[in-house]
């Protein structure tokens, strides 16, 4: 059967990272693999260091470069 899938929202995801500050920590912190938060972020368009950084919007859209979306 395998294990039982891991549904971790990218909210989840993004706000993990920027309390632990690496994907190791937020991998731990999640009980999850490091690849699983790298695919999670890629799917959205996110690297980690666009989240720790606080490059990445609020909802977890595209980045922006320093200017607020409407």
């Amino acid at each position: 059967m395998g294990r039982e899938r891991l549904n971790h929202t990218v909210k989840i995801v993004c706000d993990a990272l920027r309390q632990c500050h690496t994907v190791t920590a937020t991998a731990r912190k999640l009980n999850c693999s490091r690849a699983y938060i790298y695919k999670v972020l890629k799917a959205n368009g996110m690297t980690p260091a666009d989240v720790i950084k606080g490059n990445a919007t609020k909802d977890t859209r595209l980045l922006h470069k320093g200017i607020e979306s409407d």
